[in-house]
């Protein structure tokens, strides 16, 4: 354990975290049943073994209570397959026409010559991509419930120094609670709607609807209970990234530079873009990497021991809490060369493939990993690629910082502020 322990933690999680694996290695205890996973190896050791390390059962959005009962295990199970198959890579692929109007959009209307707290414009943006992608021609109805959602994640998840035992109904539970109910209220009768006209659309929820030769039809609660998680996932963590992505593009002209050139190839017609023109888009996607290996949004996953085993040299009881920590494993100089220096070009060869076991843990790995990943770094490509191509961005000149980084719940760039001038 570093010097300070679990009171220094509380005051300053990343540095106590570096400092953790420098002073006491790949796996430290922070305190009695509580061990930090501070390389690659143990992180995806842990990430991996799910029967071993299970993630908490403690869902943003659980099952609503209804005279029917929740969806069982096995509906919830196949709910999240049925969901898979609107977000695998060819599916995003073959929606990237979709998505690349909707970012061209955000830069078009970036106010320029005037200091802008970027994550509010960012969110929505992202919101406005994310919940059309879920829901099409249905988004502009659900989109203000999806905010609302947002905002009840918000107040759910805001540091306290009280921990609450889940089933008190705090007023941030009943919060949520309410704002879950009107978007699933809003939701109903898009699904009722599909079914009955039998255009269920191509759209994520049209995935949903469809049957399948083995299961037949999912139920409608089943449906309605996976997507409030899903919804704010689109955009909640893709925001807190492109954060990082902005601020870094205002700190290194040069490589903002190299991404302007590479997005000038891209079609004047935002519609007309593929996934060929994404997939060249090849420096941009090193730079989004490389952003994410220094400042990964997901910074800090938690896990707990089903049973007594080894990690890293020490006997981890059942019970343990083990912290799975990307943002040192990122910064291992066994893993990464000059690991705190910024070199999108590292990500450009074969010796920084993402593919790496433990290389890149932003979007996690294993049975948990986030299934959105696809999705994410296509949206994130196209944003950073249309801003960079139209707008040279810089920090606000003074004393004072452009953003304080927050660490929990996500590393964030809370309240960053950034100018843009326009490219000539």
């Amino acid at each position: 354990m570093p010097e300070g322990g679990f009171a220094a933690w509380s005051r300053d999680r990343l540095a106590v975290a570096r400092r953790g694996a420098e002073e006491c290695g790949d796996v430290w205890q922070l305190e009695p049943g509580v061990y930090v996973a501070a390389a690659a190896g143990p992180c995806e050791e842990v990430l991996r073994n799910a029967e071993e390390f299970p993630k908490a059962p403690s869902p943003l959005f659980p099952p609503l209570k209804r005279s029917s009962g929740a969806p069982t295990r096995e509906e919830r199970a196949r709910a999240h397959a049925a969901r898979m198959r609107g977000l695998r890579a060819h599916a995003v692929a073959a929606r990237i026409g979709e998505i690349a109007p909707s970012a061209a959009r955000f830069a078009d209307q970036w106010p320029t010559g005037e200091d802008v707290e970027i994550l509010p414009l960012v969110r929505q943006a992202l919101a406005d991509i994310g919940v059309h992608y879920l829901f099409s021609e249905d988004a502009p109805t659900l989109l203000p419930f999806a905010s609302q959602l947002f905002l009840a994640r918000e107040v759910l998840v805001r540091p306290s120094r009280w921990i609450v035992p889940r089933w008190i109904p705090t007023p941030a539970r009943r919060f949520r609670t309410r704002q879950q109910v009107a978007f699933t209220n809003a939701l109903r009768p898009v699904v009722r709607r599909r079914r009955s006209s039998g255009r269920l659309g191509d759209d994520l929820l049209g995935q949903m609807l469809r049957p399948t030769s083995r299961y037949g039809l999912l139920s409608e609660e089943a449906i309605l209970d996976t997507l409030p998680g899903i919804t704010v996932a689109t955009f909640e963590t893709p925001s807190r990234a492109a954060g990082w992505i902005l601020l870094y593009l205002a700190r290194h002209p040069r490589a903002a530079d190299r991404v302007s050139a590479e997005a000038a190839l891209l079609p004047a017609d935002p519609a007309a873009t593929t996934n060929t023109h994404l997939d060249s888009l090849q420096y941009t996607q090193a730079l989004i990497r490389e952003v994410l290996r220094l400042h990964p949004p997901s910074w800090l996953l938690t896990r707990r021991a089903t049973r007594q085993t080894q990690l890293g040299g020490y006997t981890i009881d059942a019970g343990s809490t083990v912290l799975v920590c990307p943002y040192t494993a990122h910064r291992d100089a066994r893993e990464h060369s000059e690991p705190d220096r910024f070199e999108p070009e590292r990500w450009l060869d074969d010796s920084g493939s993402p593919a790496k076991p433990g290389a890149f843990l932003s979007f996690g790995t294993g049975p948990h990993g986030c299934e959105g990943v696809a999705l994410a770094m296509a949206m994130l490509t196209l944003l950073t690629a249309q801003t960079a191509r139209r707008y040279h961005f810089s920090e606000p000149s003074g004393p004072e910082p452009s953003f304080q980084v927050t660490t929990f719940e996500g590393l964030t760039t809370a309240g960053l502020r950034l100018r843009a001038t326009v490219r000539s």
